[in-house]
């Protein structure tokens, strides 16, 4: 390969953003990350303060639909928390299907059993004697997720019991006003308990008021790092078999043009044009809610998939976006799931 087509390649493929999901699935899970301790000995080192990233602290009584997700049996707090999701009606929490399905040791894929998860909920503060926690009766993961990819991020849990303290629950759009509300400037507003600036890890919501951006550019960006990704790699491949430029160019194009797009028409993109206002790791499962003219909410996504940093380990800072999961798609499945499981 000569030099003059990697030079191309870098000129038409700058780095935009950086690709890798930094709270979907990660190795270990976030769950695992929980459990096995390793999150308690991050916070013990993680600076302290802040606001999940670009936002601020939730007023009490604020979103009432927000429950918290903990590792079953363990003491109430943050260490304790692993993921996001919101009471959709008494019995059923929504939240993402990677919350639940994850690799072991052995490299095999399985949802958690209902017994390791508990639910937290009636309180933005995660301490012992706040809120309320029931047992999960069963989970529910969208057929075709798989732990390896991004789409069809989506679960269901069924609580043990309906709750007990002051709660609300929140709507999901159908297909048509879905659709209305993935447009570019739609005021959103995303909520959890995850990382913050400098990598603490609080006990209370955190909330941040982001918009929708276009999924298009969203992919554009996207599609732009994993080309200038790929082409060092292609570069040298086309190098040692000696293809010619005219050749390597034709499979290239090829190439990527193949590939499919990140964002599928199953999630959403929201965020900030200036950057550096994103959920983070542990508000994974968490809703994207957009406000009504009545004042109410309605939620059209559920925390995906995010950037990572440029180090490699946490989330990008300044991240212009990040994904969601367009609630608005999976209407038809959520009711099968709850009318099959009364």
């Amino acid at each position: 390969m000569k030099t003059s087509m990697l030079a191309l390649l870098a000129l038409t493929t700058p780095a935009l953003a950086e690709v890798k999901p930094a709270f979907k699935q990660s190795s270990p899970s976030a769950f695992a990350w929980a459990k096995g301790g390793a999150k308690a000995a991050h916070e013990a080192k993680a600076a302290t303060g802040g606001k999940v990233l670009g936002g601020k602290v939730s007023a009490d009584g604020a979103w009432p639909w927000q429950v918290a997700l903990l590792v079953g049996g363990a003491p109430v707090g943050p260490d304790a928390q692993f993921c996001g999701g919101s009471l959709i009606m008494e019995e059923w929490v929504l939240t993402a299907a990677h919350c639940v399905h994850m690799q072991d040791a052995q490299g095999n894929w399985s949802d958690l059993d209902p017994k390791d998860i508990s639910v937290m909920l009636g309180s933005n503060i995660i301490a012992a004697g706040k809120g309320e926690v029931i047992a999960v009766k069963g989970v529910f993961r969208h057929p075709d997720y798989v732990g390896t990819g991004f789409d069809f991020d989506i679960a269901l849990l069924k609580l043990a019991r309906a709750p007990r303290l002051p709660h609300q629950v929140i709507q999901v759009p159908d297909a048509a006003f879905g659709d209305e509300l993935d447009q570019p400037g739609v005021v959103t507003v995303v909520t959890g308990w995850g990382l913050v600036e400098g990598g603490g890890h609080p006990e209370a919501l955190h909330e941040t008021e982001i918009q929708m951006l276009d999924r298009g550019l969203c992919n554009q960006s996207l599609m732009a790092a994993r080309t200038e990704a790929a082409a060092e790699g292609f570069g040298f491949a086309a190098g040692i078999l000696s293809l010619r430029d005219e050749d390597a160019y034709q499979i290239w194009d090829e190439l990527v043009g193949k590939a499919p797009p990140p964002m599928s028409e199953n999630m959403l993109c929201s965020g900030t044009f200036e950057g550096g206002k994103t959920a983070c790791s542990g508000d994974s499962g968490g809703p994207l809610v957009v406000p009504l003219e009545d004042g109410t909410y309605i939620q059209a996504g559920i925390v995906s998939w995010g950037l990572t940093a440029k180090t490699g380990e946490g989330c990008e800072e300044k991240a212009l976006f990040s994904a969601y999961t367009k609630t608005a798609k999976f209407v038809p499945w959520l009711d099968q799931v709850i009318s099959e499981n009364p």
